[in-house]
């Protein structure tokens, strides 16, 4: 089996679920139980909502009690019941470091912690944005309030998927990716699911058989269980490549490997455009069915 060599960067793809989820164990000990004392807004654009000023009225002198993740959003919770949320996007980075670290090029946000340490926001696109939103105001702000079910969610059933899906006409590949159905898949582990399923990325939704929904709906959750596990990295590992050089490319089975051999029959894998979006998949594994 010749060597598997993936042709991207990790820092070239936007963060999903696993990726998210990694950020969040990473930062989430770190943080927990400080207050933050003071902060420092250096790109405004990153401050979604409130305005930048009531932005950083509302952060001073509240004390993080945890970190969740809902999809691809981060949110840190208050004492207060607030709740702050960050989406990365393309090139969003989280750390926390010491103060005396030296602050890299893109950094848009800095919150100095009790401790010493600060939570930095780093951000090369600077497609990331942050929402703080008060105990009780709606969310609906952030956009959370659209996402669909958690991979984990033991709710994603074949019946579910094959309900909000089944009558839909678009190709498998575009609806893995929308975030109202199921939150977090973005275009890598959807490639990753339909090599996993054997489902080809074209092949419509409407034409998907009870036997697909079911391999679906074990799939899902399976791969992102999958990237989540083999993203696990030490917090020293993770301050030292500042947060961008974590993810599982090298494990990856066919996103990003177009021309390479399929791990499993040695065929070269193809590469497509399905809505826009790159898609990777296996001509003899993935066949696609004609109805």
């Amino acid at each position: 089996m010749a060597e598997q060599v993936n042709t991207f960067k990790g820092n070239d793809i936007m963060p999903e679920l696993p990726e998210v989820e990694t950020v969040r164990t990473i930062i989430a000990p770190q943080v927990t139980n400080r207050r933050i004392i003071s902060v420092n807004v250096l790109n405004g654009k990153v401050v979604a909502h409130p305005t930048v000023d009531e932005f950083c009225k509302r952060l001073c002198g509240n004390t993080i009690c945890s970190m969740d993740r809902r999809g691809k959003f981060l949110s840190f919770i208050f004492e207060n019941g607030d709740r702050l949320f960050l989406h990365l996007r393309m090139t969003g980075q989280l750390l926390v470091t010491p103060q005396d670290f030296p602050q890299a090029k893109h950094t848009h946000l800095v919150m100095q912690l009790d401790d010493g340490h600060q939570i930095r926001y780093i951000d090369l696109r600077r497609f990331g944005r942050f929402w703080y939103v008060r105990n009780g105001e709606p969310t609906a702000v952030t956009g959370v309030d659209k996402l669909g079910l958690e991979p984990s969610d033991k709710s994603l059933t074949a019946k579910y998927l094959k309900s909000k899906l089944a009558c839909r006409a678009k190709a498998v590949k575009e609806m893995l990716l929308d975030q109202t159905i199921v939150a977090g898949i973005g275009n890598i582990y959807a490639d990753e699911i339909l090599f996993a399923t054997g489902i080809h990325p074209e092949q419509k939704c409407s034409e998907l058989r009870d036997t697909d929904w079911r391999k679906l709906a074990k799939a899902i959750p399976d791969v992102i269980a999958w990237g989540i596990e083999t993203n696990k990295i030490t917090p020293e590992d993770y301050l030292a490549c500042e947060g961008a050089s974590y993810r599982n490319t090298p494990l990856l089975k066919v996103y990003g490997r177009g021309g390479q051999p399929c791990l499993k029959c040695g065929r070269p894998l193809e590469r497509i455009t399905v809505g826009g979006r790159s898609s990777c998949f296996c001509p003899a594994c993935q066949r696609k069915r004609s109805l």
